[in-house]
């Protein structure tokens, strides 16, 4: 007597799965998927037909997974920079509180001197006697107090997404650290002791302006103009005694600029732009993780003015 077809089925399923598992089974070969643009290639190729990525291995298919770690979005690395700037910022909090700074009000405004040196803050000291150029980098990812990160934070989630959408996550986060570190250089070399994500946020302003003057219409002028008066304002005051790095603001609108008028402002359009775009972002990501390191590294040194 024949099973009936429905068990026939499950029988011959759970057949094929004991197979496979051991080895056998249907081995039709089957269509593959690009891991880095989702293209469908042919069975036997070892490169995607529409990005150029390699299917064993490519920085672009890993960067994928790596974003896939902030959920489904589109701007995984604005949120990545919004999680490390406040994981910071509470990293920075405990350090004082441990190190006898006390908490309370200092939070607002006050988190300055020791804990943040050795969490590396720019300095022109260390920056040029010392070499440590990581303190370019990490400088960026510390803030002086609530007011200056929240302040700071708010610009980043309006101006990240549009330009990491624009660019590309790869080279958005290039340009991001690119122009936060020129920001920090050029502050160091003028004796500024400074920290914060502002010379990188002017540096995503300074993209912005790039943008508005490669494209016509009346939006981007009007855009322009906002960006301008928002920008005068910033600068005027810096020079009031509230304690903001001009230097390094200006330094990094200047790279911004220069970066946008360099970079198409749109999305890599083939092989060798997305390469060139994973390069840049995947150098960007390496520079931090090595900066943050070293940062590790030294945490414990002698201080210059106790030796």
């Amino acid at each position: 007597m024949a099973l009936p077809y429905r068990w026939q089925w499950r029988v011959e399923k759970w057949k094929n799965a004991v197979q496979t598992f051991f080895g056998g089974g249907d081995q039709q070969p089957r269509p593959k998927i690009c891991p880095a643009c989702g293209a469908l290639v042919g069975i036997s190729a070892t490169r995607c037909h529409e990005c150029g990525a390699n299917l064993r291995f490519s920085l672009a298919a890993l960067s994928k997974k790596l974003s896939g770690l902030f959920g489904e979005q589109e701007t995984p690395v604005t949120s990545a920079l919004l999680v490390a700037n406040i994981l910071m910022f509470g990293i920075s909090w405990v350090a004082l509180v441990n190190e006898g700074g006390g908490g309370g009000f200092r939070i607002l405004w006050g988190m300055g001197g020791e804990t943040v040196y050795r969490l590396g803050a720019s300095h022109p000291f260390p920056v040029f006697v010392g070499h440590e150029w990581w303190r370019l980098v990490t400088a960026m990812f510390l803030h002086g107090g609530l007011i200056h990160i929240g302040f700071n934070m708010m610009s980043l989630m309006q101006l990240g997404p549009a330009l990491e959408e624009l660019y590309g996550s790869a080279r958005y986060l290039f340009l991001y650290v690119a122009t936060g570190a020129f920001g920090f250089l050029v502050s160091a070399w003028f004796g500024n002791f400074s920290l914060g994500a502002s010379g990188a946020l002017l540096g995503l302003v300074g993209v912005m302006l790039a943008i508005t003057t490669k494209r016509g219409g009346a939006y981007m002028r009007d855009l322009r103009s906002r960006l301008v008066t928002s920008v005068v304002i910033l600068f005027v005051l810096g020079f009031s005694g509230m304690g903001i790095d001009n230097y390094a603001h200006f330094a990094g609108l200047a790279a911004g600029f220069g970066l946008g008028k360099l970079f198409a402002d749109r999305q890599p359009m083939n092989a060798s732009e997305r390469r060139t775009a994973y390069g840049l972002g995947w150098l960007a990501g390496i520079v931090v993780i090595a900066c943050f390191a070293l940062m590790i590294l030294h945490y414990r040194d002698t201080l210059p003015w106790q030796r």
